[in-house]
């Protein structure tokens, strides 16, 4: 999905009441509190809640808390509230104790304050949600909205807008110049499904468009046409010029693998990045943050159990205790990934044969290591260097690399960002052998929506199913 500005500029309001909402949840709920607790709101209460307001709409811009709440997501949204409060929490803790700020407030406030807080603000998202979806109902705030060409990429649109209705937007038809039984996806989509709102429906023609759209019957007009209809588009918008309607085209970037798609500028011409890395700028600070404090935890934990793992692999049989793989990392980049040596022979050439069950080159505590997931304990190295990260695309060895990017369509896309001791694909399912293509093809597309889809809580819900995944010490081999 490109990222963009809000498409309807009336809900732009939204994007200063909902943040204002929560604000006032946080300090509404610390007044409750110490009212209760002393029958007074003092101005150190009053400023720790501004403070706590502050880090609150921080930690919304990194879980995505922020944005607007989607129609029947409401599930989503309250576990999000409940990891950014908690991040909050934990940040203002820490101010806390630095600053030896939390001695003025009793226990038993800030307990009723850290449980009433997350209520309120969640109370404010749902009574927002429900004025807004009654307003729609009524009329209030929608837009109608024409798509001119009726093909994959407009059916596609509908579908999307319906189920968002708080975008606003009412569908008035499909505009066309073509006959809609030249499409016969549309006729089929309409045939299987008249009972759908969205259910193909050719309005009128271009011309037909332009003129309801002058006529005031028409608001927004979004352009689905492909970009190779170039005198098709100029029309419309020389057409279009000449009326008050809002006019966007949509690109029908559908025919390429997307991946993390945004609108950027270059040198002022604004642009679409087609494959982008998502790890810039504040988000790419975040990972890299979070990354380091987590591995440096994660190494002094795992010391003495190091320790002994590597006192086992030496004992069990001859050769290394850690064994350094070559595998791409960012950006196609060669890197050296840590491992315990749970094998007696450590290929790292063009050919890398891949593990299978009973495989005989496996040592009997290597065989522990894999199933368990221990033997990649030595990558927190390779996390503290900076060649990986704790969650991201499993790397694969080189020569597997090789073999699988003149086969599986965007495999090297994974590497736009850099690869992680777990995934995506490892919590579901995709682990062990890729004796097939199709083994291969699911995980490439478990690290594309990986991509896509990246964010700080998905990567800690990641991290949690990883525990589950090793506990369950099943597929790897």
């Amino acid at each position: 999905m490109i990222s963009q500005a809000p498409i309807i500029t009336q809900r732009r309001w939204l994007d200063v009441l909902q943040p204002a909402l929560d604000a006032a949840g946080v300090l509404a709920s610390l007044a409750i509190v110490k009212w209760i607790s002393r029958g007074v709101v003092e101005e150190m209460a009053l400023a720790m809640g501004l403070i706590a307001v502050i880090v609150f709409l921080l930690m919304s811009q990194l879980t995505g808390f922020h944005r607007r709440p989607d129609v029947g997501s409401a599930d989503r949204e309250m576990t999000t509230l409940a990891a950014t409060w908690s991040m909050t929490i934990l940040v203002l803790a820490l101010l806390a104790f630095a600053t030896r700020y939390g001695q003025h407030f009793a226990r038993s406030v800030m307990m009723g304050w850290i449980a009433l807080a997350p209520c309120l603000i969640g109370l404010g998202r749902m009574s927002m949600r429900i004025v807004q979806g009654g307003l729609m109902k009524r009329g209030i705030g929608v837009r109608k909205l024409a798509i001119a060409g009726l093909n994959d990429l407009g059916r596609q649109t509908a579908a999307n807008i319906e189920q968002d209705p708080s975008i606003g937007l009412q569908l008035v038809g499909f505009y066309d110049d073509r006959s809609i039984l030249r499409d016969s996806g549309a006729s089929d989509s309409s045939a299987k499904d008249s009972s759908n709102s969205t259910a193909i429906a050719l309005h009128g023609n271009l011309v037909e468009l332009v003129e309801q759209a002058r006529n005031g019957e028409i608001d927004t007009v979004l352009i689905t046409l492909p970009m190779r209809a170039e005198d098709r588009i100029r029309y419309l918008l020389d057409q279009l010029s000449d009326s008050t309607v809002s006019v966007y085209i949509v690109p029908d970037f559908f025919v390429f693998e997307l991946l993390h798609s945004q609108w950027t500028s270059m040198g002022g011409l604004p642009a679409v990045s087609v494959f982008e890395n998502p790890l810039f700028g504040v988000d790419g600070m975040v990972k890299r943050v979070s990354d380091v404090v987590l591995a440096s935890i994660a190494l002094v934990a795992s010391a003495i159990p190091m320790l002994l793992i590597a006192i086992a692999v030496k004992a069990s049989s001859p050769g290394p205790v850690f064994f350094r793989q070559r595998r791409y990392g960012l950006d196609g980049r060669e890197i050296l990934v840590w491992k315990f040596r749970s094998m007696r022979t450590c290929d790292n050439g063009p050919v890398v044969k891949q593990a299978t069950t009973d495989d005989p080159r496996i040592t009997h505590v290597g065989a522990i290591l894999r199933r368990t997931s221990l033997d990649e304990i030595p990558q927190i190295f390779n996390v503290l260097q900076g060649s990986m990260s704790l969650v991201g695309p499993r790397p694969h060895a080189s020569a597997h690399n090789e073999q699988y990017r003149s086969l599986i369509r965007g495999y090297m896309l994974r590497h736009k960002v850099k690869p992680g001791i777990t995934g995506l694909a490892q919590v579901n399912g995709c682990r062990g052998e890729t004796e097939t293509l199709d083994k291969m093809q699911a995980r490439i597309n478990w690290d594309h929506r990986y991509i896509r889809s990246w964010s700080l809580w998905s990567d800690i819900k990641i991290m949690f199913r990883t525990v589950f995944v090793v506990l369950k010490q099943d597929q790897a081999h």
